[in-house]
Order: C-alpha cells, then structure tokens, then sequence
C-alpha cells in the first residue's frame, strides 16, 4: 500500500498510470474508516484499475469549531484496515497546508439552490467547503469515478451539480447508505456516542421506516408531523429537522405527485453529537 501526504508526490505517481489509460476510482473520506467506507472502496475496487481513498479532515466544511476538533482522527487504524482490505488501495494523507497552500478559506458555489435547503439551512457555508475540496481533490487526482455514499444525500446531488457545473470529467456513484445492525447509519461520528446511546439511536431508523409507511397514505405535512410528535417523547434525541424534498432539485414537498421521487431528511443532535440520516419515500 502506498501513502502519499503530498499532491506533488501523487500527481508525479499518477501521471504515468493516467498517459496509460488506467481507470481510476476515488473515494473521499475524513478517514475513521467504517464498513459504509469499505463498500465504497470494494465498488472502486472491483470497478477501476487504480483505486485511491483520501484521507483528510477538511477544515472549510466545519461551521463549529469544536465539532472540528472532536472529529475523530485515526490515521495508523485506518491504514490498518484497508491493508486488511486490499493491498491495491493508494491513500492520500495530506496535512492542511498541502491542500490550502497556507489560505484556509472556500470558494463560493452556486449549485442552483440544492445548498440552500437542509443542511445549507443549518450549517452555513459547509457546501462551499465540500465543493472546494471536492474539487480539488477531483483535480489533484484526476479520477475516471468517484463514489459517495447516500448517507450524506444532499452532499451526493451537490457533487454531482458541481461536476455539470464546472465541466469536471468525473462520473459520480452514488451507493446504498451502510447500516449497523441496529439500523443506524454508519458514520464517524458514532464513535463519540456512549455505548446506550448508540444502541438506543436506532429509534431514528425506526421512525424514518415508520414515517415512510405513512407516507404512502398521508401527506406530507401529516408525515413530518408524526416524526416530531416521535421525538418529543424522546427527550436525548432533538431534532433539528425532518423534512420531505423532491431528491433532484431538494425543494420541499407540499403536494406529492405520482412521477417524482421523494425523500425523508433528518438531523439529530444526542449527548451533543449531531447525526443526519435519510430514506426514500417512494
């Protein structure tokens, strides 16, 4: 396994391997590595000549500064669990300086109004942050595919905005949201929660599956009404939000019509640890 921590250094590998035609996937990451980022790298894998996996917690995302310094860092276990995986996956490491060249700021995107729902409601500036890593990421490395997870679904129709936007030549895969046994997502984040707290953050899976099922019968105001009446009898988990969006343009749903797909978004926030998750409607 090769580890690079600086682009130059990567780009110099790559280059020769992109004159030769070879196919090259890239999944992106803030590393603490789980099984929804193993089911990325196997799809990349499985997928590409040449698999790469960054590993790099981006500072212009983090709307809270504390939520940055809590972001579990776990470089040497990470390594160890992809070798375990696959001796073929090249990581790249690298320190902020590396990628920001000493100017820590974002660019400004407009990615025609799927930032201004949901999370950009609730963490202004955080898509500016994903896009400008994104990019540069997708420019440094020069992938034929990049795989995201439909954990983070909004940030999924985000990148693939950015891609049309900006004419990058990268063709972006979404893949199935990777649960715990109990249903809740998979993420990072996890690994802060007490132990009776994760077990007990399954009821946010369940209540997504059970708003799904009303759905099929209610509206969608008697929908988002059902999941906040579940929580206020929940008083560890709060929710920040539970909305129902078209899953192309992310608008709000206020009548439901029988050709369009449709999405339940949710973000929670327990023992001061916020988790998102979601689940199609359809």
């Amino acid at each position: 396994m090769l580890i690079f921590n600086k682009k130059s250094d990567l780009s110099a590998f790559l280059s020769p391997l992109i004159k030769q035609n070879k196919s090259i996937g890239f999944v992106p990451t803030m590393g603490a590595l789980h099984q929804g980022h193993l089911s990325l790298l196997k799809k990349s894998l499985s997928e590409n000549d040449v698999t790469v996996m960054s590993i790099f917690v981006n500072p212009t995302q983090f709307n809270n500064a504390e939520d940055l310094d809590k972001y579990p860092r776990t470089l040497e276990r990470d390594v160890q669990i992809m070798q375990d995986l696959s001796n073929n996956i090249i990581v790249y490491a690298p320190e902020v300086a590396d990628i920001y060249e000493g100017n820590t700021i974002s660019e400004s995107f407009d990615y025609d109004g799927l930032e201004n729902q949901m999370e950009g409601k609730h963490r202004p500036g955080h898509f500016d942050g994903v896009g400008t890593i994104v990019k540069r990421l997708f420019e440094i490395i020069l992938p034929n595919k990049a795989y995201f997870g439909e954990k983070d679904f909004q940030q999924l129709q985000i990148v693939r905005k950015l891609v049309s936007k900006y004419n990058i030549p990268v063709t972006i895969i979404g893949c199935p949201i990777h649960r715990e046994d109990s249903g809740l997502a998979m993420s990072s984040r996890n690994e802060r929660l007490s132990k009776i707290t994760r077990e007990n953050a399954a009821i946010i899976f369940q209540i997504l599956k059970a708003a799904k099922d009303i759905f099929q019968t209610k509206s969608s105001q008697e929908t988002i009404l059902f999941v906040e009446n579940e929580f206020k009898k929940i008083p560890e988990f709060q929710l920040e939000y539970f909305e129902i969006a078209d899953e192309e343009t992310l608008l709000p749903v206020s009548k439901k019509e029988s050709d369009k797909k449709y999405r339940g978004f949710i973000a929670i926030f327990t023992e001061n640890i916020r988790l998102i998750d979601n689940i199609s409607l359809n």
